[in-house]
């Protein structure tokens, strides 16, 4: 299931480079023939489809926590596709899914999948199963689906319908088995261990027993795709660093760096690469022409093949072009709360909280936040652009962060967390400079946050 790409460039020792090569070959044959495992494990296989402006990474932790409970990594798939296109246009994304859909049937020798679908994606699934001439044949290859906060509307296979307590009440499917997240919102409902419970038990018929366990060896990968329309970021360099606790890099060369090749819906596979256990990295994107993304990921736990470093030439020049200035966007799939006394998340940049009850109200559902100076006055007034502001669980603020080149400080990004008990998770980066062919700053936040079950 998971691609190894061409061209990749492994600049390591020579021990190093003989392991990665032996894991690649493995994972290559795993992606054409049943796995070891397959006649081991005997349960289906598992799809997400996201919702709109989404991708598979919503699914990251869901996927640490199936396979913490004995699912094979291999088991498990994402279809990342265009979903401003799919409001209007579906067929793209059906011959996707019909395309996930046999390639997982081939590699467990299963007759059927099983699929979670959440927001938008519910709309495609609903069609997708009940719509055309070949809805009884995709009914047939489902075993069980599982509806995440979307649609209500019975697709006629078994269905989970998961609801998020904080949104509409009274929502009901049906035919179905409902239940509703209590005092949880759209993305988190998604993403969370209160909803991965449900989700194990609809499909096994019995409670996990583990929440996302850590691993001693720990394997990575994913794709870099153009935000929203999860198309390979073709022409791309993808390098990876690893870094000390200012986010400097520690090695003269990447560990890993390999050209994006493949710019198709749901291209731009990458990996898979060895990581260290408790050592940070930074994920570099090149773009010729636009300028460098920096990513920065709080310490692996466990093999992880849903990573999804985004781009977006148009955003980069929105939120770009700012000498002196850097420019930042904090990513978790937990949607950050202002306006809810007790209940707040506190978002800093350099001492400063930025998720304020004007910038990040829970009816915002705010999961990316950008952070720049975007009056270009050098000025932090924490007032919204009103143009990013305004897309979908993105939000948009006037913070002025010093940046330089070469770097010359470390900014600090903290996280505490709602229900974390005053935890404060720290990243700390290098003031890449948002000059005009430039860098930008990507914080990308776990949106789990302990052991819960």
């Amino acid at each position: 299931m998971r691609q190894i790409r061409p061209r990749t460039r492994l600049i390591l020792g020579g021990a190093m480079r003989l392991l990665l090569a032996a894991l690649a070959s493995a994972a290559l044959l795993a992606a054409v023939a049943p796995s070891a495992g397959a006649s081991v494990f005997k349960h289906n296989g598992i799809i997400f489809v996201h919702g709109i402006e989404g991708s598979g990474a919503q699914f990251e932790s869901q996927a640490m926590r199936f396979t913490s409970n004995g699912y094979p990594h291999d088991r498990i798939d994402e279809v990342d596709y265009n979903s401003t296109r799919a409001v209007g246009d579906k067929s793209q994304v059906f011959e996707q899914i019909d395309a996930a859909v046999a390639e997982m049937k081939a590699h467990t020798g299963r007759k059927q999948v099983d699929i979670v679908a959440h927001s938008l994606g519910t709309s495609v699934m609903y069609a997708y199963l009940t719509e055309g001439e070949k809805a009884a044949e995709r009914k047939a290859n489902v075993g069980h689906y599982i509806n995440v906060d979307g649609q209500a509307e019975n697709p006629g296979v078994p269905t989970l319908a998961v609801w998020a307590g904080r949104g509409t009440p009274g929502r009901h499917m049906e035919g179905a088995e409902n239940v509703t997240i209590p005092n949880q919102t759209h993305v988190q409902t998604c993403t969370s261990a209160e909803s991965f419970i449900q989700y194990f038990k609809f499909l096994r018929g019995f409670a996990p027993r583990n929440d996302i366990r850590g691993q001693k060896e720990i394997h990575i990968g994913g794709k870099a795709v153009n935000f929203p329309e999860n198309t390979g970021a073709a022409g791309d360099t993808l390098q990876i660093w690893p870094v000390n606790s200012n986010g400097q890099r520690m090695t003269g060369t990447p560990i890993f760096s390999t050209e994006i090749t493949d710019g198709s819906e749901g291209g731009g596979a990458w990996g898979p690469v060895l990581v260290q256990k408790k050592q940070r990295y930074e994920f570099a994107i090149l773009q010729p022409g636009v300028g460098t993304l920096h990513y920065y990921y709080e310490p692996f736990v466990r093999s992880d093949y849903t990573l999804r470093l985004e781009v977006s030439a148009a955003i980069e020049q929105e939120t770009g072009n700012r000498p002196g200035a850097s420019g930042v966007v904090m990513i978790r799939y937990k949607e950050y709360w202002g306006n809810e006394p007790g209940q707040n998340d506190r978002l800093l940049i350099d001492g400063l909280n930025v998720c304020t009850e004007t910038l990040c109200p829970v009816k915002k559902q705010v999961n990316a936040y950008f952070a720049y100076d975007v009056n270009r006055d050098g000025k932090t007034e924490l007032t919204e652009d009103p143009t990013l502001g305004s897309l979908p669980f993105l939000q948009a603020a006037d913070v002025f962060i010093r940046g330089a080149t070469p770097t010359d400080e470390t900014i600090s990004f903290q996280l505490e967390s709602r229900g974390a008990l005053g935890t404060v998770r720290t990243l700390n980066v290098p003031n890449w400079e948002s000059k005009p062919v430039g860098d930008g700053i990507v914080v990308q936040w776990n949106d789990f946050e302990k052991l819960t079950f």
